[in-house]
């Protein structure tokens, strides 16, 4: 059994329009948010054992509040450039790539491609992972290479206006 929770990164900032679209910073919200998210993920007992990243500004700083708020050490978050605007079948290549080791991992990311693949997943309907929503399935599989054609089991769907 393997775990995937993907994490949509927190609300960027586009009060500066010269900034490009890769180093946007999160706003205030997006910072309140993450730490919302994290906390509600520890007291579920949310605990990856390795925290992937697209490395966009707003992801990173996305990823390092969760990690502050599941007690997962910050050095240990990696950074991948592939996760950045990532299809689906991205998101798989990069979980072969690095997460092969590990059975519980979460990709943090972006739109559309965690909703399509969270939809892929399980039979699920979700229009859209909202900024800093988190989706995690289980599933039945011993490598993550045979994910692209498997459904799993929705663990837990989360986002910072659920109440």
């Amino acid at each position: 059994m393997r775990r995937i929770t993907l994490l949509r990164h927190a609300k960027s900032d586009w009060s500066t329009p010269s900034k490009n679209d890769f180093d946007r910073p999160l706003n205030q919200r997006g910072e309140s948010n993450g730490k919302l998210i994290g906390t509600r993920l520890k007291n579920s007992g949310v605990r990856p054992s390795l925290i992937i990243s697209s490395d966009a500004v707003r992801a990173m700083a996305t990823a390092k509040l969760i990690a502050q708020n599941i007690g997962y050490p910050i050095e240990f978050i990696q950074p991948d450039h592939d996760l950045y605007l990532a299809s689906p079948a991205s998101i798989i290549d990069v979980l072969e790539r690095e997460g092969e080791n590990y059975n519980d991992v979460m990709v943090v990311g972006h739109n559309p491609g965690l909703t399509e693949l969270s939809n892929r997943l399980c039979n699920t309907r979700i229009d859209n992972i909202p900024t800093c929503g988190v989706f995690a399935v289980d599933i039945e599989i011993s490598r993550w290479a045979d994910l692209a054609n498997t459904q799993g089991t929705l663990n837990y769907f989360d986002y910072p206006k659920n109440k």
